[in-house]
C-alpha cells in the first residue's frame, strides 16, 4: 500500500511543472490548474460560483437604470513580458480601457487562455498574478472564463482574450462620429511608449534610459475628466496604429479634417531616439495607456487641466484641432514649418505589440 489516500492528486509544481495537454482536457487535472492556479489569484464570489457563466446583479448608476457596454480585447503580445508589464496586466488594462473610452464605469471581467503544451507554471502563476492585481487594482473582478490547451508549437505560450462589461449613465454619448470643425484635440501624456518598449525588448536593444511600457487602466482617468464638465465629444485609446490610425479613423467616422502641431505632441526623447533608430514615427506605435481627447474649444483648458491633475494626465497637451474638410485629411504642422499628411499605415510595422 502507498498510503496515498483514494482521488490524491499532488498539489501543482508551480516552480517547476509545465502546461501539459492534460490541463486542457476537462477532467481532473484541468479542475486542478483553475482551482490551484487560477481561482487562487482571481478568485471571488462571482467566479466562485463554479458555473458556466456567472450571474450578476442588474446594473445601476447612482441609484438609476444604465445602459450596458461590453467590449472584448485578444492579446497576442510577444514577448510575453516586458518593462512595465505583461500580457496579463495588458489583457485587463487593455478591455477596460475599450470600456472607459466609452464613458462607462467597468463591473466585471471575463478571461479566456489559450495555452500552449510546455508553458511553464511559474511563467502562467506569474501572468495570472499579474493579471490579478490589475483587476484588484482597477476595482473590476475576474467573474468568470475559460482555459483551452493546445499543442507545442501552436500557441505561442499563451494567448489571452477578455471581455468587459461596464455602465455607462443615460445621455452620455461618447463616439467618433461626435467631432466636429473647431473642437480641440488632446493627448493625455507621451506617445509611443508602449510600442517601443516591446520592440526594444523583443530585439534586445538597449538605449540611453528604460523604456517602460505606459500599460495602464484609464478609467479613472476619464471619470476625472467627466467630472469636470468639459464638452467632451470623442474618447479613443490609441493602440495599434498608434496616433495616426486613431485620428484618420474619428475624422473618417465623422466627415472631417485634422491639423496637428507636431511641437505639441508629447514624445519622450528616448522613444523619440528609438524610434529614429527603429525607423518608426511615434505618431504610428501602440499605446496602452494614453487617451486621445476631442472637445469643445470652448473647454479644451478644462479638459487640459483636469487630465493634468491625474497621475496617469500630468503630461497631457492640446495638439491640434478638428477641421472643415470633406476629405477627411489628417494633417500635420512640423517643427519647421512645413506640412505633410498623417495617414493609415498600410501594413503592420509592429506586429503582435498588445
Amino acid at each position: 500500500m502507498s498510503g496515498i489516500p483514494p482521488g490524491y492528486v499532488r498539489p501543482l509544481d508551480i516552480q517547476h511543472g509545465r502546461v501539459d495537454m492534460t490541463h486542457g482536457a476537462g477532467a481532473r487535472a484541468m479542475a486542478q490548474l483553475i482551482s490551484e492556479l487560477f481561482a487562487r489569484h482571481l478568485g471571488n464570489n462571482y467566479l466562485g460560483q463554479g458555473n458556466d457563466g456567472a450571474v450578476l446583479p442588474a446594473p445601476t448608476l447612482q441609484g438609476q437604470p444604465a445602459r450596458l457596454v461590453m467590449a472584448t480585447d485578444g492579446h497576442v503580445v510577444s514577448p510575453l513580458f516586458f518593462l512595465g508589464g505583461n500580457i496579463g496586466s495588458l489583457s485587463v488594462h487593455g478591455t477596460l480601457n475599450d470600456l472607459a473610452v466609452m464613458g462607462a464605469t467597468p463591473l466585471y471581467l471575463a478571461a479566456g487562455f489559450i495555452l500552449e503544451e510546455g508553458l511553464p507554471l511559474a511563467d502562467l502563476d506569474r501572468i495570472v498574478l499579474s493579471m490579478a492585481d490589475a483587476a484588484r487594482a482597477a476595482g473590476v473582478p475576474v467573474v468568470t472564463g475559460d482555459t483551452k490547451v493546445v499543442e507545442r508549437g501552436k500557441g505561442d505560450g499563451v494567448f489571452i482574450t477578455t471581455t468587459g462589461i461596464g455602465v455607462l449613465p443615460q445621455g452620455l454619448d461618447l463616439g467618433g462620429a461626435r467631432a466636429r470643425p473647431g473642437d480641440v484635440v488632446l493627448v493625455s501624456g507621451t506617445l509611443g511608449d508602449h510600442g517601443v518598449a516591446i520592440m526594444s525588448q523583443r530585439d534586445n536593444l538597449s538605449f540611453s534610459a528604460p523604456i517602460l511600457s505606459d500599460s495602464a487602466a484609464l478609467h479613472g482617468l476619464v471619470a476625472h475628466l467627466l467630472a469636470s464638465g468639459a464638452d467632451v465629444h470623442c474618447l479613443r485609446d490609441p493602440t495599434r496604429g498608434g496616433l495616426a490610425a486613431t485620428l484618420n479613423e474619428i475624422a473618417n467616422q465623422s466627415g472631417v479634417g485634422m491639423m496637428l502641431q507636431e511641437r505639441a505632441i508629447p514624445v519622450k526623447p528616448v522613444v523619440a531616439a528609438a524610434c529614429e533608430f527603429l525607423g518608426l514615427d511615434p505618431l504610428n506605435v501602440a499605446n496602452e495607456g494614453k487617451l486621445v481627447v476631442i472637445c469643445a474649444p470652448a473647454d479644451a483648458q478644462r479638459a487640459l487641466a483636469a487630465l493634468r491633475a491625474h497621475p496617469l494626465g500630468v503630461d497631457a497637451a492640446v495638439i491640434g484641432e478638428v477641421r472643415d474638410d470633406a476629405r477627411c485629411f489628417v494633417q500635420l504642422t512640423t517643427a519647421l514649418g512645413g506640412r505633410r499628411m498623417v495617414d493609415w499605415l498600410t501594413g503592420d510595422a509592429l506586429p503582435r505589440i498588445c
